[in-house]
C-alpha cells in the first residue's frame, strides 16, 4: 500500500490542502514511529503505523476549513469518519479505524451526545496500541496552515485537551505513561 497514492487520488499535488496534509502528516508518522520504537519495540507493525499515520487526516478536504485549503460541507469534527469512509472503500479497514478514533484522544458515544457533535452516534476512541499511537502522535502538530507546523509541547497540548474536558486531559496523562513520559 502507498499512502500518498491514496492521497494523490484525492488531494491535487501541489496544492495547498495537499501540502499541509503531507507535511502534517509525515511530522505525525515520525513521532509514531519514535513513539513505537522507544516504548513498544516489536509489539506495533511499523509498515502499518506509517501507512496509517499518513492517512489518518485524509478527510479533511471534506470540510469547510479554508485556512487548510479544504473547501467541503461538513464540519471539521466530521474529517475522522469521512477519512474512514474514504480509507474503508479504497480497502484498508483497519486504517481507515485509524481515520475514525484519532480526533482528540477519542470521541465517545456519550461526547457525541453530550456536545450534539454531528458524528455517527458509534464509539471513536482508540483502542489497539497502534491507533492510541497515532492519536498520541498527532496531538503535537497543527494543520493551522501558517506553515508553522512545529512540535507543541506537553503543556500545550494539555491546555487545548482542557478545554475540551478533563476526561480528555487524564487520558493523554494515561498516554504519557503509558509511553513512558515520551515527550
Amino acid at each position: 500500500m502507498d499512502p500518498l497514492e491514496i492521497i494523490r487520488h484525492h488531494y491535487p499535488p501541489g496544492s495547498r490542502r495537499y501540502e499541509i496534509l503531507v507535511r502534517h502528516s509525515e511530522q505525525v508518522a515520525a513521532k509514531a514511529l519514535t513513539v513505537a520504537h522507544r516504548t513498544a519495540p516489536g509489539r506495533v507493525d511499523q509498515t502499518f503505523l506509517y501507512e496509517a499515520a499518513m492517512l489518518h487526516d485524509i478527510g479533511i478536504f471534506l470540510t469547510h476549513a479554508p485556512m487548510l485549503g479544504c473547501h467541503g460541507r461538513s464540519p471539521y469534527i466530521c474529517h475522522g469518519f469521512l477519512g474512514r469512509r474514504i480509507v474503508d472503500q479504497a480497502g484498508w479497514p483497519r486504517h481507515a479505524r485509524v481515520c475514525e478514533c484519532h480526533i482528540g484522544t477519542g470521541i465517545s458515544v456519550a461526547d457525541i451526545k453530550t456536545a450534539g457533535l454531528p458524528l455517527p452516534g458509534r464509539d471513536m476512541q482508540p483502542d489497539t496500541l497502534a491507533e492510541k499511537i497515532v492519536a498520541f502522535a498527532d496531538k503535537f502538530f497543527s494543520k493551522n496552515g501558517a506553515g508553522n507546523g512545529g512540535e507543541k509541547s506537553v503543556p500545550q497540548i494539555l491546555a487545548e485537551l482542557e478545554r475540551i474536558g478533563p476526561d480528555k486531559v487524564r487520558t493523554f496523562q494515561g498516554w504519557l505513561v503509558e509511553f513512558n513520559g515520551y515527550e
